[in-house]
């Protein structure tokens, strides 16, 4: 291995005492393969295989933690307890091949299709559409289901334990139901859960406390914790730098073991809120100030890009895209083979590549998402 590498597979010590092999994450993504029913399916389980044998830890795709959260057609589900034998498969796949799995936790809010959710009742913060063609006007959830929407959280969190995850991502970003209670736009609410910017992380922060509980009462103590956020919108009212440095410093009091920003592109320079001179991930770390680790994500391809960001402050660095398109990224960079990483993908590489047929339709059908030659 080039030593120059070797910052990526320095081992990493979590919060809660938990020894990661390496600083290389598989990022969270929808693979749209589970059946029907929100179960695992075979075809699922072969795409973690061919790609858990080099991260230190791989995050799932997200699952839904209630019926009405359901956000994308082939997700699996975490919404009740049918589910667990379901989970494990996946858990024990994932772990088998050596990373750390960690249960992505979810519920789509107003982005779910109406066609995936019981009586087609679509649900957020308040009645507030998306600004998006099509976008379908949610029904404000009351008081009450907001709560059974955090015990909910909860619930799949003790699931994801008793399937033998190793830890739970609170997904927070990418415009989800957790962002669109800390968002402007989409929460009006004059409650409890809305109004000021302390009002609106109400919702986040109690998803968190809610998780951290059931995890001290049913879990290992070497049971991970982590959250994914967005850092800004680009709707106005919409969440700015401003507010994200308020959420980041709340969430790096709450001893979560990681902290993961959701961007596309890992040195995109801040739009509002912040001097527009740096970068998003550069003013988050300034936040963290060190008390959390920090997973950087966003277009990170070559090995050499992966240690910049390292680099720049990030703890560990997820690859997303990169790892379908080269599910041996990490043993290519170990074995000094990085001139062979494919970075690019042809229409002839599904079975190859082992990705489910509806991931594959995907990315071959959606014009500048993948290098597809």
């Amino acid at each position: 291995m080039n030593s120059k590498f070797q910052p990526l597979f320095e081992k990493l010590t979590l919060r809660n005492g938990r020894e990661l092999k390496n600083r290389v994450v598989m990022a969270p993504m929808t693979n749209f393969a589970s059946h029907e029913d929100g179960t695992v399916s075979q075809d699922e389980l072969k795409y973690y295989a061919r790609r858990s044998g080099g991260a230190g830890m791989v995050i799932t795709a997200c699952t839904y933690v209630t019926p009405n959260g359901k956000g994308f057609p082939g997700e699996f589900g975490g919404h009740s307890d049918e589910m667990i034998e379901s989970l494990r498969s996946l858990a024990a796949t994932i772990k088998e091949q050596g990373a750390a799995a960690v249960l992505q936790i979810f519920h789509g809010g107003r982005s779910c299709p109406a066609n995936l959710v019981p009586d087609g009742d679509v649900v957020s913060a308040s009645a507030i559409p998306a600004e998006a063609e099509g976008a379908v006007t949610p029904r404000e959830l009351t008081e009450a289901e907001v709560d059974e929407i955090i015990k909910a959280f909860g619930d799949t969190t003790r699931r994801a334990i008793q399937a033998g995850f190793d830890g739970v991502e609170i997904h927070g970003a990418n415009g989800y139901l957790v962002q669109q209670f800390f968002s402007p736009h989409s929460n009006r609410r004059t409650d409890r859960f809305g109004g000021s910017l302390e009002k609106r992380m109400t919702f986040p922060l109690a998803i968190v406390e809610e998780v951290k509980k059931v995890v001290a009462a049913e879990a290992d103590p070497s049971f991970i914790v982590g959250y994914r956020f967005s850092p800004e919108e680009p709707e106005t009212p919409g969440i700015t730098m401003e507010d994200t440095a308020a959420l980041v410093n709340a969430l790096a009091e709450q001893q979560l073991d990681y902290l993961h920003i959701s961007l596309m592109e890992i040195d995109s320079k801040a739009r509002r809120g912040a001097d527009p001179s740096r970068t998003r991930l550069e003013l988050v770390l300034e936040t963290i100030a060190g008390r959390t680790p920090l997973i950087g994500v966003g277009s990170i391809h070559t090995p050499d890009e992966a240690v910049a960001a390292l680099e720049s402050g990030s703890a560990m660095v997820a690859l997303g895209r990169e790892l379908i398109m080269e599910p041996d990224w990490v043993e290519k960079v170990q074995q000094g083979r990085e001139a062979e990483i494919r970075t690019t993908v042809s229409k002839d590489d599904q079975a190859e590549l082992v990705v489910p047929d509806a991931l594959w339709a995907a990315i071959i059908n959606s014009p500048g998402w993948f290098p597809v030659k």
